[in-house]
């Protein structure tokens, strides 16, 4: 079967779409896709990983058409990203 597995790093976005077997796991997709030899910081035992946005475990089943997704790790609170770029508007004047 046919998925995706997508990454982006601060540089660049990776996405590939990748043939697994029937009964491949998300991290059997990840594995397979190379990206871990590709970015060799990613490191499955603290990173959260997901499909379609939503987090999901090492060990979860895929289904065709499906996103797999490596995400990093959050380096600014997304509550106070817009109160910082009002701030930076307001210094425009």
């Amino acid at each position: 079967m046919q998925v995706a597995v997508a990454y982006a790093d601060p540089v660049q976005q990776v996405w590939l779409r990748i043939e697994v077997p029937e009964d491949a796991t998300l991290e059997q997709a990840i594995i397979q896709s190379g990206l871990l030899r590709q970015f060799p910081e990613i490191d499955l035992t603290e990173r959260q990983v997901g499909i379609f946005g939503k987090l999901a475990k090492l060990d979860a089943p895929l289904k065709p058409g499906d996103r797999v997704e490596i995400y990093r790790p959050i380096i600014a609170d997304p509550a106070t990203v817009p109160r910082r770029q009002m701030a930076d508007d307001d210094d425009d004047d």
